[in-house]
């Protein structure tokens, strides 16, 4: 079979899907929420996160007066942090005040992008089929990701660490938490996105009768299932295997990315700035339990040595396996009647983001955090992310929920024809259907 044959093209264009305009405001969200990912970090970076002090659901101006902008700097200065940073004057604390007020009010701005053409399509039908919860999904996320973040504010802001001798920082569990619910956000809008783009392939074509144009089987039946029955039981394995290796590397992308976030939240990255080794040592062990960090595991997210360590082996781990499942997708002999072009692609980039993304971490490591490398660093890590979805869902022919499907369509048809048989019909013509075993 020619690998010309196998292609699934991601329909963008209104004419060839009617959904599209759904699918690239819900693409264009995504990217509104990672560039909020982005100014996040650089205002962790720049130690930014607690110049607010109090949190209002529908966000307010900035002070715009001298008089205003000193009543912001005195409340500021009732709170825990102030008592490290009492060197700071009032130039000083405008530019940390900024990049907290532009994170919040990017953050109201996704929401406003999110929510008014989801009431507009949504009114005018146009959101498709199986897609509404998925929708109301998404809003409810993006709306708990704020109260996440005032709630990771806080851990910042109470006198309970006025007493602190370390920088005062907010809890890293609940940086975890907020980082882990914009990713998850952001993961959730790229696949819809995606599947709003295939929804013209993946959905049941009512009119392609058997023996039509395209059809390689009888009615009712999406270009996704044809391209399904028309691989071999080898192609169809070796595609399954590339799915659940995506799928596999994606996860383990997003566990990087949460392990980074103890990273920030311990400051860890200004520790053991050498690689491959950790200051000659591979593994640390004697500094990767603090006798007075207790229970034991709260060294796993507390501890600097460990919480490096874990982040090393993971981003390491993603790489490897990233760099493994490329070389599955486009080396293997298999591979040639069992990938797309467009699957071909992703996993092109995914190779090779795999590599950029690890050397930026080790830059970012080698120059003690320097910001510019470190912001890079995590956008870095949602270009890994977002290709390993775009692999996954490009693979998605290969899904175990496709093919039993697909046996039961077959089945369904096996025991309609036998019916007939028996009252004397004539038997039609089944559809050839090559399941993988």
């Amino acid at each position: 079979m020619s690998t010309s044959l196998l292609t699934l093209p991601y329909l963008a264009k209104t004419a060839a899907n009617p959904h599209a305009p759904v699918a690239k405001w819900i693409l264009g969200t995504g990217g509104l929420v990672a560039g909020m990912v982005h100014i996040g970090g650089v205002t962790r970076l720049t130690k930014s996160g607690l110049s607010m002090t109090d949190w209002k659901p529908l966000g307010s101006l900035p002070p715009l007066t001298t008089d205003e902008w000193m009543v912001e700097f005195e409340r500021y200065k009732q709170y825990p942090e102030w008592q490290q940073r009492k060197s700071m004057d009032l130039e000083e604390f405008k530019y940390i005040f900024y990049w907290e007020w532009g994170h919040r009010m990017l953050g109201r701005t996704v929401g406003l992008a999110f929510a008014a053409p989801w009431a507009y399509f949504a009114a005018r039908g146009r959101i498709p089929p199986g897609y509404h919860g998925r929708m109301a999904l998404l809003f409810a996320m993006g709306g708990t990701q704020g109260l996440v973040g005032w709630w990771m504010v806080k851990s910042g802001l109470g006198d309970d660490r006025r007493g602190d001798r370390n920088e005062i920082r907010v809890s890293p569990y609940r940086l975890a938490a907020h980082l882990g619910m914009a990713v998850a956000t952001y993961g959730t809008l790229v696949y819809t996105g995606l599947g709003v783009l295939s929804v013209p392939h993946d959905a049941a074509r009512a009119g392609a009768g058997a023996g039509g144009a395209g059809s390689g089987g009888g009615g009712g039946t999406s270009k996704l299932q044809q391209l399904a029955r028309s691989l071999s039981s080898s192609a169809m394995t070796h595609a399954r295997k590339l799915r659940v290796g995506a799928m596999g590397v994606t996860g383990l992308t997003a566990a990087t990315i949460l392990s980074g976030a103890f990273v920030a939240g311990n400051d860890a990255g200004n520790a053991y700035n050498t690689f491959p080794k950790m200051n000659e040592q591979w593994i640390p062990s004697e500094d990767m339990v603090d006798p007075a960090l207790r229970p034991k595991w709260r060294n796993l997210f507390e501890n600097t040595a460990t919480v490096q360590w874990n982040h090393r082996l993971l981003g390491t781990s993603t790489a490897v396996s990233a760099l493994a499942l490329a070389g599955l997708g486009l080396a293997h002999p298999a591979a040639r009647n069992a990938v797309t072009p467009q699957a071909r692609r992703g996993l092109q980039v995914l190779g090779g983001v795999a590599v950029g993304q690890v050397s930026l971490g080790i830059a970012t490591l080698l120059h003690y955090v320097p910001i510019g490398l470190a912001a890079a660093h995590q956008l870095g890590s949602l270009a890994v992310l977002t290709s390993g979805i775009y692999v996954a869902h490009s693979l998605r022919y290969a899904s175990p929920a496709l093919m039993r499907g697909a046996a039961k369509e077959v089945g369904a048809k096996v025991a309609t024809t036998a019916a007939g048989v028996g009252k004397g019909g004539v038997a039609p013509a089944m559809p050839a259907m090559k399941m993988a075993k």
